[in-house]
This record gives C-alpha cells, structure tokens and sequence, in this order.
C-alpha cells in the first residue's frame, strides 16, 4: 500500500481526534471592542487590489477561501469580485500581488452527479463549479459564507492559525459528495499529488507544484464530522482502483447521504512538512467541533490585532476604510511551521523545534516601505521572529530573501529589500536577534554576486544600463540598503565597512544628467542612454522598474539632502516637486499597468511613489504635503470593492493608509523617524506594550482645516516636522493644531528638518 508506514502513523494520531457536536452560527452579541465591525474584506477585491477574500487569523499559515476560475492578472488572489463562479474553496491565496500562485487544496461541495474536474468559465455545467452570488456572500475577518446556488448547499469557514474548519450545510440527497481536487491551484502546476483514506472519517496527502514558487511542497490532512460512505479516487480523468493513489492529477470524492439541512464539518490541517504533522496540527488547535467557538476564538485575535491603533471619528466610511486597511497589513507574512515548530527550509530540508516562529510570504520590494516599519510599533512581539525568518533563509540560501514564498526564493522585484527591514529591527534596539549574524546577513547579500548589477557596480562604480534591463531601479534600490549596511556598521563598529556602504549608498548620484534634471540610463562608456523620455515606462525592460523617470527621480529616501543638492537648491528642488503632481498624466502605449492612481506624474498604486509626498519637509514646506495625502487618502481609499488604486502588494498600499492617516510617514525605512503629513483623524491612539499609549490629536481638524499650524508633544512646544520612534515608544500626546490655510513656518527652519541620520 502507498506510505504504508505515513498511514500507520496517521492512524495512530486519529484516534486521539474525538468528534464532538456542532452548534450553529449566531450573530455576535457585544460589540465593545469589536473592531472587526468595521472591516469590510471585499474592499480591493474589485479593480486591481487583488485582495484575498476568505476566513484566516492575523499572520495565519492558513488562508480558507473561494477560488474562481484563474482569468489573468486580477485573479492573482484567486477571487475577483467582478465574477460569480466559484470552482471550490482552496486553503493558500496570496493578496494584493501581481503575480499568480497557490489556490492548493481545493474542496467543492456538490450534489448529485458530478464530473471530476471543474469545468470552465464558460462551461461550469461541464464540471463541478458553481454559480453565487454577492447577495449570499458574508464576509468577516476570520469568516466567510456564501450559497452554492448550483447545489443549493451553504458553506461557512472559519480557521485556526494551521486548520480550517468547514461548515457545510447539504440538502436532502443520497448523492452528497465533497470533491478534493489536487491537481487544481491559481496559475501553477501540480508536479506529483498524493491521497489515501485513514478511515472512515480522515484522508490526506499532498500537493507538490511549480509555479511563481518553484518548488512548492504542501502536506494536508482532512477530518470529517461524518462518516463516509464510499470514496472513489482518480488520477486525472481515471478511476483509480482502492482508496489511495500518487499522480499529476489525483482526486477524490467523498460521498455521503444527507437529510435536508444536514450540517457537514470539515477540518482542514496544512503542513509544510508532513501528513502527520497536519493531523497533529489539527490535533493541537482544533479539539472542538464548536464552529461558532473556533469562530469567537479567531475573531478575538483579529480584535486584539485591530485594537492597537484606536481611532476617534465621526466619519463611518473613514473608520472602516482604516480598519480595513489595517486588517490588510495582518494577512502576510504567514506563519510557515507546524505548531510544533517543525518547518521546511529553503534548502527543502525539515527544521524540526525550532527555538523562533518561522514565517513566510515576504513582499520585500513592496513593504519594506511602510509595512515593516509599521509592525516595529503595533507587531514588536513579532518582529524578532521575521528578522530570525530571514536570517535563517540567508543561512540556507547564502542571501536575504528578496521575495520569499513558501520556502521557494522567487527572486521578484528589483533589489536586496530585506536590508532595510533587518537594519531598521536591529537599530530599533529590537531583541531576540543576533546582531553580528544579521551584519554577516546584510553584507553578504550586498556583496555577493546575487543580484543582476551588482557586480557591475563594484567594478564600475554603477550600474550599466547596456548590460542590463532596470539598471537605475535596481542601483537605486541598492543604495538604499547600502546606507542602511553603513549604519549598522557604525553601531557595531565596523569603521571600513562605514565608509565603503556610504560612499556605494551616493551611488544614486551617478545617474542624474545635470541637463536633463533626471536620473538616466548610463551606457558602459559613460553616455547617457538615447533617446530619452522621462514619460517613458516600458513594462520591465526600460531603465526603470513599473516607472517612469518622472517617478524614479524622488527615490532617495535615504539622502533627500543629497537629491536637493543635484537638483540646484530648495527652490528647483520645490519647483521640480510641486510639477510632478501637476503636469499630464498620460502614459505611453505599453506601459506599466503597476502606474496607476496618477496624480500628474505621482503614482500612488505602485511603491516607489509612496514617500514621494513627504520630501517637501526636507526641503522646509512640510504644508505641501498636506493637500497631496489628504487627496490620497480621500480619494484613492474608499469603502468599496474597487477602493483601492493599485494592488494591495501584502500589506504595503494599506501600511500606507494607515501611517498616512495618524499624520506621519516613515520617509527613511531604516533611520527611526517619521515625516508629519495631514492627522486624517481628530484622534489616532497607538496601543504599546507595557500599557504605554501614545495618542495623536488634531484639534480643529476637518476636511478644510488640513495644515498644521503648531504642535505640541506632551504639552510643550514641538517645532520639528518629524517625531522619533523612540518618542513614540516613551508614550504620550502628539497635539496638533490645524487650521485651513498653510503655516509656511512651521518646520521650516533647519533645526526643525528631518535628516537622513539615525534617530
């Protein structure tokens, strides 16, 4: 028999899962401290959010979802809310990327006789997909709902941190059947899947595929409320002989009778390394049958996330345009372990207790922006953990991750953007992490021969743009991390290395053409690229990455001192600035469908842009930023399904909204200080730890009265158009003053400036 000594196990480990009853969903009764009332999932499940719509806990392994039909690049996520077919519920999704994967472990409901593969779009009648509706659809942090109209059957989900629990209610029907298809994923391809009974009431397997992660492996194991009455199993389009069976494509049917309104549960435990490891996980977190309690109990931990930043407003749509927001920085990175701590390397080899909560799914291109120095204030109990994830990686790769999925590198985007992150964790002071490991880690990463250019730049002291595609993206990005290598070096006193990484983070300066007032494409010889047009923004194969030169002139988030120096001055510096956001914004035929939320040339849905509007207080006019972020966050945020202007980029356009909106920003990711904007909300309260708070009030705040007129912080006079992050994490009162025209004096002086020093 197939894994015979798998199946021993598995039986072993079954009979320590009692069955117990089901209770029925019931509408929650207090809403003191329900801040999950205020989120609505669906928002950026339309447009080009690509948001993941279905039922997890905060940073869960787990994520319980419909899956529609892959389409193309909006159904990223798997689930796009222009459709209405669902092809099953699979238990991976990404959200708000631009690429394409997991959707693994698809389970239908159905009744009746059905084929063993889903159909089609344009043909769902020809398998097992069905038809829904939005009007049937309830979707909660931690719960989502929906009626199969095809079959007349109600699903509801739920999760733990590493199971599912469904709630499956059938008609009367000798046919009842849930279909398991393991070949099915969003855009991969299975590469080997494997299913065998247990018993009665327990199957698993596995999924292994190839996709945007190129080497995926996924172990599950499914527990049932009821006993099955008969299993047939196929590979592909094949009836397979016996209850188990390895293939490209496996599937199985479970069937069961059922009275009307019969309840169904399912259990669905998920592993990165084992069958066993699944069932044990199910085991562990999962000892009821209560789906209303699993229910309650995740919901809880999305209110204690949702809790830390408590926010006073009049404005309902405001609330739960930022609750949502906030919901969407707690879905990724994902836990990528067992709940015995056993996980999967990079290097495919198992880890087994691991001494740090392992974590995957890092956007780093997107979010070491805003996301991660979000979580230095509302996540510093998991901080140490991500900073260990991406340390052990670099142990098992040789490098940080640049995006990491699943245990696979995918090497997407441009840059080494996990330096910031580590960087800014350990001069934050954060503990728990090896300061001299995360040192090897940042300059190995650097000075390796990994990423496209970097030798070039070595060699040449830039990156030429004949030898490569995105050549002033990717040096700038590098420059970026080298300034924040050289402040690491100082804190640990690496004297040499000070030197070399802030001479390398000035290597932006090598590609501003004086003439042209941008930072330009550089042949080998030391010409600049011809022709130009700083319009231009050929989708990854220009000298930009999803931009324009327009775009890519402001990212210098590390030295915007630097950048006003090559632009002549505060006054073209401001002259140059202030016509980004005026002048057309019109793009060129083939450009980058990432550009989008144009303001003149700023785009605010794709990640390069979003410090963009603070550099004016470097410059000594922090007042222009305000009308520029209150437009943002009013117009290019609201409470619908297409309420957001570009992909959601795990976390990171939602990361925005929410520092955005409290009335700071971190322009520098690694420096420790925060630019002020435009306080969205009359009061914004981050909940630390150790019961300290720090609160942020605008007084006289209202969609007229943006500009801040003065400030105080703790009731003395605060001049400076930035707070540190150690102010904020001493607790207090932010005070501003706002009033309805600009205050040009407020930080202007050069004392009260933010500098590219670390705080």
């Amino acid at each position: 028999m197939l894994y015979q000594n798998s199946l021993k196990s598995l039986i072993l480990l079954s009979l320590a899962i009692t069955t117990l009853f089901s209770c029925s969903n019931r509408e929650q009764k207090d809403t003191k401290g329900n801040y999950i009332q205020f989120v609505d999932p669906l928002i950026g499940s339309a447009g080009h959010g690509h948001v993941f719509v279905g039922a997890s806990v905060p940073f869960g392994a787990i994520q319980a979802g419909p899956s529609n039909f892959h389409k193309g690049w909006d159904w990223c996520s798997s689930y796009h809310y222009s459709d209405s077919i669902v092809k099953g519920f699979s238990h991976l999704h990404l959200s708000g990327t631009g690429c394409a994967d997991l959707g693994d472990f698809l389970i239908m409901p159905a009744v009746g006789d059905v084929k063993m593969n889903p159909g089609s779009q344009e043909n769902p009648e020809n398998g097992y997909a069905s038809y829904y509706s939005h009007k049937t659809e309830k979707v909660e942090p931690g719960y989502y709902k929906v009626h199969l109209d095809t079959y007349d059957i109600d699903i509801e989900m739920t999760t733990s941190e590493r199971v599912a629990l469904h709630k499956i209610t059938f008609p009367k029907s000798n046919e009842a059947k849930i279909i398991l298809d393991l070949q099915e994923g969003n855009g991969d391809n299975a590469t080997e899947t494997f299913f065998h009974k247990v018993n009665d009431t327990i199957v698993a397997g596995y999924r292994f595929s190839t996709g945007w992660a190129e080497d995926q492996r996924e172990y599950f194991a499914m527990v049932l409320s009821k006993l099955v009455k008969d299993i047939e199993v196929y590979n592909g389009d094949k009836l397979v002989e016996g209850d188990a069976a390895k293939g490209l494509a496996v599937k199985a049917c479970l069937e069961f009778e059922t009275e009307a309104s019969e309840e169904v549960q399912v259990k669905f435990g998920m592993s990165p390394v084992s069958m066993e490891n699944a069932l044990a996980n199910i085991k562990a977190e999962m000892k009821s049958w209560d789906f209303q309690q699993i229910l309650s109990e995740n919901q809880q931990k999305w209110n204690k996330e949702l809790s830390k930043i408590e926010i006073v407003t009049n404005d309902l749509k405001k609330e739960k345009v930022f609750y949502t927001a906030m919901y969407h920085t707690l879905i990724a990175p994902n836990l990528f372990n067992d709940n015995n701590g056993d996980y999967r390397g990079v290097d495919k080899k198992v880890y087994q207790n691991a001494d740090f909560t392992n974590y995957t799914l890092f956007s780093l291109w997107d979010t070491y922006r805003t996301a991660h120095p979000l979580y230095t204030l509302t996540q510093q109990e998991r901080v140490p953990d991500m900073i260990n994830s991406m340390l052990t990686i670099y142990q098992q790769q040789g490098k940080l991750p640049v995006w990491h999925l699943r245990g696979n590198e995918t090497n997407t985007m441009v840059g080494y953007s996990a330096v910031p992150v580590v960087v800014d964790a350990c001069l934050k002071g954060f503990e728990g992490i090896d300061y001299e490991l995360a040192y090897e880690a940042v300059k190995a990463t650097a000075m390796g021969d990994f990423e496209p250019g970097v030798k070039e730049l070595q060699e040449y002291g830039f990156i030429p743009c004949d030898m490569m595609h995105e050549s002033v993206a990717s040096a700038m990005e590098y420059a970026i991390s080298d300034w924040a290598i050289s402040k690491l070096a100082e804190k640990l006193g690496k004297t040499d290395d000070v030197k070399y990484f802030e001479e390398r983070a000035k290597a932006y300066t090598k590609y501003f053409d004086p003439n042209d007032r941008f930072m330009k494409g550089k042949m080998k010889d030391g010409s600049w690229r011809t022709p130009f047009n700083p319009y231009s923004a050929q989708h990854r194969v220009n000298d930009y990455c999803e931009g324009n030169a327009w775009q890519y002139l402001w990212l210098v988030p590390q030295d915007p001192e630097g950048l006003i120096a090559l632009l002549g001055g505060e006054k073209p510096f401001l002259n140059k600035l202030d016509s980004l956001f005026s002048i057309s914004s019109e793009l060129e035929e083939g450009a980058s469908s990432d550009i989008s939320g144009l303001i003149g040339q700023y785009a605010h849905g794709n990640e390069p842009s979003h410090h963009i509007t603070y550099l004016y207080a470097y410059a000594g006019e922090q007042f222009k930023t305000a009308d520029k972020v209150r437009y943002i966050m009013n117009e290019l945020y609201t409470d619908q399904p297409d309420g957001l202007c570009g992909n959601e980029d795990c976390g990171q356009m939602s990361a925005w909204y929410v520092m955005s909106s409290m009335g700071f920003y971190p322009v520098n990711p690694s420096n420790g200080a925060y630019v002020f904007g435009s306080p969205l909300f009359n009061e914004a309260s981050i909940n630390l730890p150790a019961n300290k708070k720090f609160t942020i009030k605008a007084n006289n705040n209202s969609d007229d009265n943006i500009y801040i007129q003065s400030a105080t912080l703790n009731g003395l006079e605060y001049t400076k158009s930035f707070i540190t992050h150690k102010d904020i994490l001493k607790g207090g009162e932010l005070t501003f003053e706002m009033g309805a025209r600009p205050n040009p004096n407020f930080g202007k002086s050069i004392q009260d400036r933010p500098k590219s020093i670390v705080y």
